[in-house]
């Protein structure tokens, strides 16, 4: 009385949908990844994701260390956050917008410049 198994193909089988709060879990610690240590007295990156049809598209808000080149580090965190989200929930990741809120001044650096 066994019935065979019904074998269902693959594109019938239904989807697996990843939450947004998800996704900008793992961008932010994608983000924090990137950054390395941070100064003390600066918060941890956070984000927002808008996820629609397998693409995710975030929003990063972080904290730098200044003097430091800006461009490169915000540069190096998009690529790795694309790169972290996409392998991780399988979505293509193709906008990361880097808010950077706060620049932390290094102690000592800004004093050598002083007159």
């Amino acid at each position: 009385m066994d019935r065979p198994r019904a074998v269902v193909p693959p594109s019938e089988r239904g989807a697996t949908r990843i939450a947004d709060r998800v996704v900008v879990k793992i961008a932010s610690q994608a983000a924090r990844e990137a950054l390395g240590p941070l100064p003390a007295d600066a918060s941890p990156p956070h984000a927002g994701a808008v996820v629609h049809h397998g693409t995710a598209r975030l929003r990063l808000h972080l904290e730098l260390d200044y003097p430091t080149d800006i461009g490169a580090r915000c540069s190096a965190v998009r690529r790795h956050v694309a790169e972290r989200v996409g392998a991780l929930v399988d979505m293509e990741v193709p906008e990361v917008v880097v808010h950077v809120e706060r620049l932390h001044p290094v102690h000592g650096a800004a004093q050598g410049r002083t007159r």
